[in-house]
């Protein structure tokens, strides 16, 4: 071999990986390249004051749900999946698979389960209106995400993806707060 194949070979190795380089940076930053911090999966939106007389029929408990998003370019099996609240009642997911980008509602009363929304089946509110925490865990009973609400925050307390804190978050809308701490 010659100096200038060598040379030439080179040449083009480095042409190829600095075109590489440049191609990588010009993809579509996915959200977990803007927002590093955010979970696969938060839990987005929280509706824990039904709207409405709260009473104990079935319409009145699905006014009441939790919102997750995946935030992935990929869709995620929530199957083992729990959402919790300070009390300890539990739904774990079955099969249930989230689109990417997709939201799901997790409603507190009895229904057909859809893309978007499913069940948990209860015959009673277990959102507590003046305080409260959601906790989404994985199938592994790792912590993805937590969101906290009190009485003097109206909606949004604490945030927090696994164990980090993300400071406070409002969910749009004042909501009002009926006598009991539950509904």
């Amino acid at each position: 071999m010659t100096v200038s194949t060598v040379s030439a070979r080179r040449l083009a190795a480095a042409s190829l990986a600095a075109a590489a380089l440049l191609g990588a940076a010009a993809l579509p930053a996915t959200a977990a390249d803007r927002f590093p911090n955010r979970p696969p999966v938060e839990i987005s939106d929280v509706q824990y004051d039904a709207p409405g007389h709260d009473r104990r029929a079935n319409h009145s408990l699905n006014k009441e749900w939790v919102e997750l998003k995946n935030n992935t370019r990929h869709a995620i099996n929530l199957r083992g999946w729990t959402l919790t609240d300070q009390d300890g009642d539990r739904y774990t997911f079955r099969n249930y698979r989230l689109a990417p980008r997709a939201t799901v509602r997790v409603h507190t009363g009895e229904g057909r389960d859809t893309l978007g929304d499913v069940f948990q089946d209860r015959n009673r509110h277990i959102w507590d209106n003046r305080s409260d925490t959601a906790t989404l865990r994985d199938d592994h009973g790792r912590v993805i995400d937590r969101e906290s609400w009190n009485e003097r925050r109206h909606h949004g307390g604490d945030r927090h993806h696994g164990d980090r804190h993300h400071g406070d978050r409002h969910h749009g809308g004042d909501r009002h707060h009926h006598g009991g701490d539950r509904h």
